[in-house]
């Protein structure tokens, strides 16, 4: 059985993302004239010592020769130190817990700073190897300990052949006096450690680049052997999503790019070529051509409430799961409601209009309130529900329709069908989705049966109106004034143009597709499609997934997961046991969910297997898609 390695990592820029002098230059020399050219003379130090142009021991002593440095300054630093851990490093605080018998840190800091991040990692103190700060006995430093090999140039070699490792020996680091570790022969490994910095120089004799920690644990076949490194999995976001989600994501270690604007079927298929994760609003269209040509497609996250535009059965015929945000941007969308229906019953935007062109027209002609009008809501979901709740609250009679059965909330009564509710609505709001048979769910005759000047509003999707029957019912003065927010054909740009047969009209109120626009709307959105997505990538979970069965799952604990995602056929569930039970695996926990279409396995094992083992899953009968987890 081959030895598991010992792991020696660096300190600044590896286990924490400052450089321990340039901070403390910062405490130190805070309100100290001249202080901006002390610090830069530090950083430059600091550069030329990591990427070897430097004596490391010299660059030390010059460092702390420019720094009025006493105790206070270093322990103010290590009290707060701990907020300055790696983002890769908090993320696999297990491992360094489960695993610190094998872990050294080795650093040309000091001692004081890096104690509370050893803590936390359950390294112990003798396995910490690293500078001691000298005092006098006023507190103020005057140097390191120079009997510390350490404190001079090429030191780290000298200390790790002192502790008589036995078996294989990694180092990690982002600077050159690490890379010496492996140049002096002192380690049999050395991975260039760039998730803070960067350094050609050293990457150049690296035996591997590690852009995190989970990318560490992958390329040695530790914990997280066989999940796919998170920062190789690309995301594409387009449509200017909120940037609390591109945060969020990247925080968790995803590769995370956006884009300003929607794509065309050309262009995203173009785009989507080695995306494993793709985010969208409602502009882009995911065709089932699109879905045909994304060779590492996982998921795709609609940070918006629709799904209308992603073919959902062809994603889930490739085991591609699908995420919206159904309920982030509902009080935004009511809101505008709200307002276009106060906005219409006083015609506001016409006088507002004549008002710019210096015509005053004060009457109260046409101008009512809300109160004790009968409100129409054609669909009854998240949106119209709470509508519904408002619009009684401003004091209007409200009545529904729904194909589902939905509890009426409030005073709310429901409609036995779409007719009967026009017939008696003095305003009609649509809020139904966006499935293909809501295609011109109103059209000629349903404007026909509008009781006269009834108003109507469309925050819905575009095309369930026939616009061009609508165009003729304001003319005709059946319906006495609308607003729309939505489209049949809307631009994919703010850049390109819009037309509509609606414009020009009276008392019709026209918005750029802004029912969900608000700033605090846009950033709930991005927050929870954000985390449905890092639920579904780092533990399966597919709650609130639109096309596969949804599943509620807890993190992994103790084992290993495997997820398996096939067609709804006889005997899938049968063979894939017998080749886990083949492969000698034990399984500690396992779920199974179907629909019409599609089943989702779910197992947790023991982590000792033979991954090799695993690769037979893929061939089992029916299945769309496999992956491994931690």
């Amino acid at each position: 059985m081959t030895a598991l390695p010992t792991l020696i990592f660096d300190f600044d820029s590896t286990l924490v993302r400052i450089e321990t002098l340039e901070a403390l230059a910062d405490i130190a020399l805070a309100g100290v004239e001249g202080a901006d050219a002390i610090r830069a003379q530090i950083a430059s130090l600091t550069d030329r010592a990591m990427a070897g142009e430097m004596d490391f021991g010299a660059a030390l002593k010059a460092r702390l020769a420019l720094l009025p440095l006493t105790r206070a300054h270093v322990e103010l630093l290590a009290d707060r130190i701990l907020e300055e851990g790696t983002p890769s490093v908090r993320r696999n605080l297990r491992f360094f817990n489960e695993n610190a018998d094998r872990l050294v840190i080795l650093s040309g800091g000091f001692r004081e700073v890096i104690a509370p991040i050893a803590e936390r990692l359950g390294v112990a103190p003798d396995r910490v190897l690293c500078n001691d700060l000298t005092y006098d006995a006023d507190g103020r430093v005057t140097g390191v300990d120079e009997t510390n090999p350490l404190a001079r140039e090429n030191g780290k070699p000298i200390v790790i052949r002192g502790l008589g490792l036995t078996g294989p020996v990694v180092m990690i680091g982002d600077g050159w006096n690490d890379a010496e570790v492996k140049l002096a022969g002192a380690a049999d490994r050395f991975y260039a450690f760039t998730e803070i910095a960067r350094r050609d120089k050293v990457v150049a004799v690296a035996d591997g680049e590690a852009t995190s920690i989970d990318e560490l644990l992958h390329a040695e076949g530790l914990a997280g052997r066989w999940s796919y490194p998170r920062n190789r999995i690309r995301m594409l976001l387009l449509e200017n999503i909120h940037p609390a989600a591109v945060e969020r994501l990247e925080e968790a270690g995803y590769s995370v790019e956006t884009r300003k604007g929607a794509l065309d079927e050309d262009d995203l298929i173009a785009a989507i070529k080695g995306v494993h994760v793709l985010g969208i609003r409602s502009k882009t269209n995911v065709s089932e051509r699109v879905l045909a040509e994304a060779d590492r497609l996982m998921a795709i996250a609609a940070f918006c409430i629709g799904t209308n535009q992603i073919d959902l059965e062809a994603a889930a015929g490739r085991g591609v799961a699908v995420f919206n945000a159904p309920y982030s941007n509902t009080r935004s969308v009511v809101e505008l409601a709200i307002g276009l229906t106060i906005t219409l019953m006083r015609d506001v935007a016409d006088k507002s209009a004549a008002m710019h062109q210096g015509v005053w027209n004060k009457s109260a002609d046409g101008s009512r309130e809300l109160r004790g009008k009968t409100l129409g809501i054609v669909g009854y979901g998240a949106i119209g529900s709470q509508l519904s709740v408002l619009a009684e609250a401003l004091g209007m009679r409200v009545i529904f329709h729904d194909l589902s059965e939905r509890l009426a909330l409030g005073n709310a009564r429901r409609m036995r069908n779409l007719e009967a509710l026009l017939a008696e609505a003095d305003v009609v709001s649509m809020h139904v989705d966006g499935r293909k048979e809501n295609t011109n769910l109103i059209g000629a005759a349903q404007f026909q049966a509008m009781r006269p000047g009834t108003l109507f509003l469309n925050l819905s999707r575009g095309h369930v109106v026939d616009i061009g029957a609508l165009s003729q019912a304001i003319g005709s003065g059946r319906v006495g004034g609308a607003a729309l927010d939505v489209f049949p054909e809307e631009p994919r740009t703010n850049a390109d143009p819009f037309d509509s047969p609606l414009r020009g009209l009276k008392n019709v109120i026209l918005t750029p597709h802004i029912g969900g626009s608000t700033e605090e709307a846009q950033e709930a959105i991005a927050e929870f499609a954000a985390e449905r997505l890092l639920g579904y990538l780092n533990r399966g979970d597919t709650t609130f997934c639109v096309n596969l069965p949804n599943v509620q799952l807890s993190d992994v604990s103790g084992g290993h997961r495997i997820l398996h995602i096939h067609r709804n056929q006889p005997g899938v569930m049968a063979e894939l046991n017998r080749e886990l039970s083949a492969a000698g695996l034990n399984i500690l926990g396992q779920h199974l969910k179907t629909d019409e279409r599609t089943g989702y396995v779910i197992t947790d094992v023991d982590r000792d297997y033979d991954p090799q083992a695993l690769r037979v899953l893929k061939s089992v009968a029916g299945t769309l898609r496999f992956r491994l987890l931690h």
